[in-house]
């Protein structure tokens, strides 16, 4: 009989490796910023200025770049390791809420199953049906859980949320997905952390269960790995962590204050934390792996939740500035908001080397072109480095290759913030679909053909040292798309139904 991989022992800790390794980030900060320093000198030199129009493009992508990058190294370095606290005192009364839409009930009863079993707080377990299936109460009804569905569904998971709010009574709320099975400990864990009374909420981290069952869920899972470690824990340095919507404690009265989850965006966890930290509620993360969930398994699933994620924190910008935030906090909501503008730097860079072989115009003067490699390959590589010594071995190049080809979804985002195109909330699928997905990335394929017949027809035309570096050029970012949209074109290894033994059969177990 196969696991649900979900009940398995964590394979990844989010706990800081350590003094050395804080050390370490602080040594590749301090050779990271005088390459970055020599780049730059060299750049914005006026005699480096080829066709004025893509100079200022290169110049706007590469000090966006310096920018995310500063803010990454400053984030990791402040890092804050807190302990789990335990409560003393007597067990409070805490509702758990899972909300529920089209799931399967054998990828929601664990869920059920495990909120049960937690300990150090008399739990009260409530599904939050807005599927309206009877299957759904009668898997509560199975497990000593609340159950509650309504008649108007608005608002989405935020709608859904605030509905059971209004309707339950305790003290302290747990938000989880109804993938993610919590641990026994799961509260234990977090419920100390919620004695000091400005602190709103408790995040710990998501862990996907699933990611060995392929290159897509591997490589998603990745980058939630470097953004749930060194980045989270920067993050609760500078008293800025936020809400990421699952596997999260929050006081009642904090909840209250804010007025409940917000429903008129696609990330309501995101904008919920930025009216609580104006509010002047703090926010605590830790980084212990108490719950696992799932991923997703196929690209359809993936560029459906990066969409949602980019739309809902571009159209957050706003909000951001206007709220009354201590300088550090407003910073680091802007630079996870202005993370989802990458895509249009990876746009940039691959129409550089389009434009030079088709029309000869290129950003940069002919005799700094070939000086260019000297001054920048030194600079991003350290910092590519500084990434995956950060991530501890849990950031791979396929997870960098999957954001490179991404790229579309931000730019396809952006614009729609732009333009105050309303979002909508759709579920992540918890199931990989079986088959190939081409048309899931077809503008990044579009991409890698252009750049294919782009570097074809420049080593077709001619061969001076120019052509062929951006014939490189050409070729480089024509194999980081090629690993980005390779799981598109092959079949996922394995759903996640396929790797669960029927819910009857593991619970029994």
């Amino acid at each position: 009989m196969t696991t649900d991989p979900r009940l398995l022992p964590p394979a990844w800790s989010a706990a800081s490796p350590g003094r050395r390794h804080r050390a370490r980030m602080r040594v590749f900060v301090l050779v990271c910023l005088p390459l970055a320093l020599f780049y730059f000198a060299w750049l914005l030199d006026p005699a480096r200025i080829g066709n004025p129009v893509l100079y200022v493009v290169l110049i706007a992508a590469e000090l966006f770049n310096l920018m995310q990058a500063v803010g990454f190294w400053w984030t990791c370095t402040s890092e804050r390791s807190r302990p789990p606290l335990g409560l003393a005192g007597e067990h409070p009364d805490v509702d758990v809420l899972v909300p529920v839409y089209d799931e399967p009930v054998d990828i929601v009863e664990p869920t059920i199953a495990g909120a049960r079993r937690m300990h150090g707080a008399r739990v009260h377990v409530w599904l939050l049906d807005d599927g309206d299936r009877d299957e759904m109460r009668a898997l509560a009804s199975r497990h000593g859980a609340g159950y509650l569905r309504r008649r108007r569904h608005t608002g989405a998971k935020a709608g859904n949320i605030n509905h059971a709010l209004r309707r339950t009574r305790s003290p302290i709320v747990v938000v989880l997905d109804c993938d993610h099975v919590p641990q026994p400990r799961f509260l234990q864990a977090t419920l100390g952390h919620l004695c000091a009374p400005d602190v709103a909420f408790v995040q710990t981290p998501q862990c996907y269960a699933n990611a060995g069952t392929g290159t897509l869920a591997a490589a998603a899972w990745s980058q939630q790995a470097l953004f749930f470690g060194a980045i989270a824990r920067g993050k609760d340095g500078q008293d800025a962590m936020f809400c990421c919507g699952t596997n999260v404690v929050f006081k009642r009265a904090a909840l209250e204050d804010a007025g409940g989850f917000p429903e008129g965006s696609v990330t309501e966890d995101f904008e919920l934390s930025v009216k609580l930290h104006e509010r002047g509620w703090r926010s605590a993360y830790v980084p212990e792996v108490v719950a696992q969930g799932l991923g997703p398994e196929d690209m359809a699933s993936y560029v459906g939740q990066q969409h949602r994620w980019a739309r809902g924190c571009l159209g957050a910008i706003g909000a951001v500035l206007r709220a009354r935030l201590p300088l550090r906090m407003r910073v680091q909501y802007l630079l996870s908001c202005s993370y989802f503008l990458t895509g249009w730097t990876v746009l940039a860079y691959m129409l550089f080397p389009v434009v030079r072989i088709l029309t000869g115009a290129q950003p940069l003067a002919g005799a700094a072109s070939d000086q260019f490699l000297l001054h920048f390959a030194p600079y991003f590589g350290m910092a590519l480095s500084m990434v995956a010594m950060v991530g501890a071995g849990a950031y791979t190049f396929r997870a960098f290759a999957l954001q490179s080809a991404s790229f579309w979804i931000h730019v396809h985002a952006s614009v729609l913030a732009l333009l105050r195109r309303p979002g909508s909330f759709k579920v992540t699928p918890k199931r990989g679909a079986e088959g190939r997905q081409p048309r899931a990335m077809l503008p990044s394929l579009a991409a890698a053909g252009a750049l294919l017949c782009v570097a074809v027809l420049g080593l077709a035309q001619r061969h001076d040292p120019s052509t062929l570096n951006n014939v490189a050029f050409a070729l480089v970012h024509l194999t980081v798309l090629s690993f980005g949209v390779a799981p598109a074109l092959r079949a996922a290894r394995r759903p996640a139904a396929e790797i669960a033994a029927p819910a009857s059969e593991r619970l029994a177990a």
